[in-house]
């Protein structure tokens, strides 16, 4: 079992526009609708790819009952806090005519201390059952900035591979304990550091940074640019697959979904980079942010480049 944890799942909906204008009436030539947010796109790629996982976070009101039921219809185990406010609802705009993506964002619930409680006990109880623990995205606000580090913490106490997807303050209080692996984006990697990256030697120092304050493994993608990951003085550079993207959004948490399926199945870190990468690209070629297919990934793990840097 492998649990993902994130503090603001959504009901997603993708509008897809032949040609869109601002100011004007707009007719979507198709409309989808599914489960979204960072971890729930991360556990429905792994249960695309063969694994079990488990969304965890907090959901509330007639969207949260929703966002259960589409879940449970695709088969991903889940156990939410539920809270009183109402799980958000992100939409993804796409405009054909220019190849854009723009998403509209709902800020998530106010969230109470003593669910942020519940929500770390049902981490500890489910952690004795699981091989790896993924924590993606932001705390919501006003939320402890520990969160991740606490579950980084008691993953590690039970033996557990952690994973970070985050920035700023929660990534930097998870260090605190050691992850087994952080994967923020450039963006999110300065933001953490807290200085502009302008260069990949700039980038890979301060994922040496991340590793000397912590972290035991540093993977950063950068979108259509090659990733990178670090580990015990290695450097690896992923070189993903040339493709026509439909929606980029949640690829890269497919990537974080498919880095830790190889990583607990025993591959080493560069290898499962290119299973990741391929993931990534997969979900770039759907509209539904997180609804992949193994077979898809499979296909575009021969394109995907890894080097020794």
């Amino acid at each position: 079992m492998i649990l993902c944890v994130g503090t603001t799942p959504a009901v997603q909906r993708v509008m897809v526009f032949g040609k869109l204008r601002l100011a004007g009436v707009n007719r979507a030539v198709s409309v989808l609708d599914g489960p979204g947010g960072k971890s729930v796109n991360v556990a429905k790629v792994l249960k695309a790819l063969g694994e079990h996982p488990v969304a965890a976070g907090f959901v509330g009101g007639e969207r949260g009952r929703y966002l259960r039921a589409m879940l449970e219809a695709k088969g991903v185990e889940s156990d939410f806090v539920e809270v009183a406010g109402h799980t958000r609802e992100c939409i993804t705009v796409i405009d054909q005519s220019a190849g854009t993506q723009t998403e509209l964002v709902e800020e998530g619930p106010a969230i109470s201390a003593a669910a942020y409680e519940q929500l770390g006990a049902l981490i500890g109880r489910r952690l004795r059952a699981c091989r790896a623990v993924v924590m993606s995205g932001s705390v919501t606000p006003g939320g402890p900035a520990d969160l991740y580090f606490q579950g980084t913490r008691l993953a590690r106490e039970a033996g557990v591979l952690s994973v970070v997807d985050a920035q700023g303050a929660p990534l930097a209080e998870a260090l605190k304990a050691g992850p087994g692996l952080v994967k923020p984006n450039r963006l999110e990697l300065a933001a953490t550091v807290g200085r502009s990256l302008k260069d990949e030697a700039e980038v890979m120092w301060a994922m040496r940074e991340l590793c000397e304050r912590g972290a035991e493994r540093v993977v950063v993608t950068a979108g259509k640019e090659p990733a990178l990951a670090f580990e015990g003085g290695s450097f690896w550079r992923i070189i993903g697959p040339a493709i026509t993207a439909v929606n980029t959004i949640g690829s890269g948490d497919a990537f974080t979904a498919a880095l830790v399926w190889r990583l607990v199945g025993g591959e080493d870190l560069g290898e499962a980079c290119r299973w990741a990468s391929a993931a990534g690209a997969a979900n770039a070629l759907t509209l539904m942010p997180g609804e992949v297919e193994r077979a898809a990934v499979e296909g575009l793990r021969a394109a995907v480049r890894v080097e020794r840097v």
